[in-house]
C-alpha cells in the first residue's frame, strides 16, 4: 500500500525477530563459495533515523532494538545482526536503524548480488540513493509482489527471498499466498521467507493454513508474540514462515527466541518454533 512507511516501525520487537533470521540465514548461505542473490520485494528506504519524525511519532523502536541494545550476555545467533545496527551507530546512543537491504548489504561478500523493489515514491529515491553506485545493488520501483515470479530462477541459482508485505490491504493475505505458490514452482529450491503479522489470530492461522494446503515442503514456522493475543489493541506479535530453511535454522531460532522472548515480552507473551510442513507434504 502506498501509505505504509516503514519507517514509522523500524526496529521494533517485529523487525528485531526479522533481521536476526535474516542474519542467521546470510551467515549460512555464506558457508558456501558460489554466490547468491538476495531479493527484496518491499525493501522500503533501506535504513532509518532515530530521531525522525516518523520514529519519534511512535516510538516503536523502544519495544525492540532499545531493549536488547544494553544487554551484554548475547548469543552467537544474533552477533551478526547486531554488528550490522552497531556499524550504523558510532557512539553507544541508538541514532540509526538498518532496514533489511542495509542489513544485508554489510553482511554479503563480493560476489554476492541484490534485487531491491519498493513502489512508494519517496522510499523508493531514498533506497537508490542509498544505493547508488553499488554495483553489487539493484533497485527498482515497481510492486515487488507482482514482478517477483518474473525473477526467478536467478542466475546465481542460489537466493534468499524476502516477502514483507504490509498487510494494511487485506488482499495481500490471499496475494502472498498466491505468488508464494508461484515463485517456487518457478524456483523450488530458493529459501522464501514470508513475514506475517499477528493481529487478528484466526486470520493469521487462515494466511499459514493455506500456504500449508499449497503442498510445498519444508516450511518452518518462527513466531514471537510480545504479549497475549487481544490484550492490546494492533499488532501483539508478528512471524516468518521460512521455505527451504537452511540446516539447523530451527535449532538456531529456538536459541533465539530463548533469549530475546524474556527480553522484549517481559513475560506477557509467547513464542514458537515449529516446522509447519516438513520434507514431504501431507498426502503427496
Amino acid at each position: 500500500m502506498l501509505s505504509y512507511r516503514h519507517g514509522f516501525h523500524a526496529g521494533n520487537f517485529a523487525d528485531v525477530l526479522k533481521h536476526s533470521v535474516l542474519a542467521m540465514i546470510v551467515k549460512s548461505l555464506k558457508q558456501k563459495d558460489k554466490p547468491f542473490v538476495y531479493i527484496d520485494t518491499h525493501a522500503g528506504a533501506g535504513k532509518y533515523a532515530f530521531q525522525s519524525e516518523f520514529a519519534k511519532k511512535t516510538g516503536e523502536y523502544q519495544t525492540g532494538i532499545a531493549k536488547i541494545w544494553p544487554v551484554v550476555e548475547r548469543p552467537e545467533e544474533i552477533r551478526d545482526y547486531l554488528a550490522a545496527v552497531r556499524a550504523e551507530n558510532t557512539g553507544k546512543q541508538l541514532q540509526r536503524y538498518p532496514g533489511s537491504p542495509q542489513l544485508v548489504r554489510r553482511l554479503i561478500r563480493a560476489q554476492d548480488r541484490m534485487q531491491l523493489s519498493e513502489l512508494h515514491a519517496t522510499d523508493y529515491g531514498h533506497l537508490a540513493h542509498l544505493f547508488a553506485g553499488d554495483k553489487q545493488v539493484a533497485v527498482f520501483k515497481e510492486d515487488g509482489l507482482e514482478r517477483l515470479p518474473k525473477k526467478l530462477p536467478p542466475i546465481q541459482r542460489r537466493g534468499l527471498i524476502l516477502i514483507d508485505p504490509s498487510y494494511e490491504l487485506k488482499s495481500d493475505y490471499s496475494a502472498v499466498v498466491g505468488v508464494l505458490q508461484t515463485a517456487h514452482r518457478h524456483f523450488d529450491t530458493g529459501i522464501f521467507v514470508l513475514w506475517y503479522p499477528v493481529i487478528d489470530r484466526p486470520q493469521t492461522e487462515r494466511l499459514l493454513q493455506r500456504i500449508k494446503d499449497t503442498g510445498i515442503p519444508r516450511q518452518l514456522r518462527i513466531e514471537q508474540c510480545v504479549t497475549g493475543d487481544g490484550r492490546v489493541r494492533g499488532m501483539t506479535g508478528s512471524g516468518l514462515l521460512v521455505i527451504n530453511p537452511p540446516w539447523q535454522l530451527d535449532a538456531h531460532a529456538t536459541t533465539l527466541l530463548t533469549w530475546l522472548d524474556p527480553i522484549l515480552s517481559e513475560g506477557q507473551g509467547q513464542w514458537r518454533v515449529e516446522w509447519q510442513v516438513g520434507e514431504i507434504p501431507p498426502d503427496s
